[in-house]
């Protein structure tokens, strides 16, 4: 096995590199698959195993860890180490993991109910800190495993099992989530869509420090269609924009596209009418990530019309780990008593 290679941030490793070629079955474990027929993961994990040969790293050196959910299944099916954690605490578990194991490459597979509800708290803090992990989050609009529930990003008045009347609840948007947080990179994908799947997939594992990819996913049992507008050949190019770096940022079908208005804000105009000069060129490198925000909040809930799909936000920024190997380092120099005082503090007492 060749040695770690030095990253660009100081202290920080990236995993070794494989020896040989890899293909996707040997990321495909000895388990049997068992989500429902037709569910959106068997997409998805059909695509990461297709990706995980590009990352040219011995599957050794490969850790999945997920929630409780649906998604959360994922690492059994991965021919890699993984965890099948707790509710909601995979970022926590796999922020331990990252930093002090940065020979390591860190996925964490979640879902909608998983990393928003209880796990809220662990997902922004993972995202703000820059830990180098990369964080899937299976958004299917409603709770899975336990049977079709509402969940945070069920839309309002959506009718199910826990909410007869029709949910009350404003729902959060993920994307908007992570930029508000500061998350360094930012993106959405769709499950059915595997060439674009593999493209955002490429662009988070390039990216040094926390990436969030939301993956629209459909549970066809319990909340079948969620995502059928942008799915359909007939609608999705009048439905989605696809966001590229350094290109305006338009309707797949060119028809409409968005310009900044006299007061700032981002509107949506017909591009035969402001012509393409006008249009808004596409920065995942901006500092600011008031532009991502705004676009974050472009689409429609209910009918999906205006759903931007692609990376919002890829901006550097040392990541978490290396500063912390960093301070390790200028703990330890000082010498073991130092060290030991260092972890004593000052608020301490002997009792005797």
């Amino acid at each position: 096995m060749s040695e770690a290679v030095e990253l660009g941030f100081p202290s920080l490793r990236l995993v070794p590199k494989a020896e040989g070629k890899q293909s996707a079955k040997d990321f495909k474990s000895d388990q049997e698959v068992r989500w429902c027929p037709g569910c959106g993961d068997y997409a998805i994990l059909a695509g990461v195993q297709s990706f995980m040969p590009e990352l040219g790293l011995a599957k050794e050196n490969i850790v999945w860890i997920s929630g409780i959910g649906c998604s959360s299944r994922f690492p059994y099916y991965m021919n890699t180490f993984g965890m099948h954690s707790i509710h909601g605490r995979a970022p926590a578990i796999a922020s331990g993991l990252a930093i002090t194991r940065p020979d390591l490459s860190v996925w964490v597979v979640t879902g909608d109910g998983d990393a928003l509800s209880i796990g809220g708290n662990h997902l922004i803090h993972a995202l703000r800190r820059n830990v180098n992990l990369k964080i899937l989050l299976f958004n299917n609009r409603i709770y899975g495993l336990t049977k079709g529930q509402y969940s945070p990003t069920s839309e309002l008045g959506k009718v199910t099992k826990s909410t007869p009347m029709g949910s009350l609840d404003q729902p959060f948007n993920p994307v908007s989530l992570a930029l508000g947080a500061e998350a360094t990179f930012v993106a959405r994908t769709i499950d059915s869509d595997r060439k674009h799947l593999t493209e955002t997939l490429r662009a988070a594992a390039e990216h040094e420090g926390t990436a969030l990819v939301e993956i629209y996913q459909n549970c066809n049992i319990f909340n079948d269609g969620a995502w059928d507008p942008l799915k359909d050949a007939e609608h999705r190019d009048s439905l989605t924009f696809r966001l590229e770096h350094g290109q305006p940022i338009t309707l797949v079908d060119g028809s409409r596209g968005v310009v900044r208005a006299a007061d700032g804000s981002l509107q949506i105009a017909d591009v035969s009418a402001v012509g393409t000069d006008a249009l808004l060129i596409h920065d995942v490198h901006s500092e600011d990530p008031s532009v991502a925000f705004a676009l974050s909040r472009m689409s429609d809930p209910m009918s999906l019309a205006n759903t931007p799909i692609g990376v919002f936000r890829d901006v550097r920024r040392t990541p978490y780990d290396a500063l912390f190997a960093e301070q390790m380092a200028a703990a330890k120099a000082g010498g073991s008593d130092d060290l030991a005082t260092l972890l004593a503090g000052s608020d301490t007492w002997e009792i005797t």
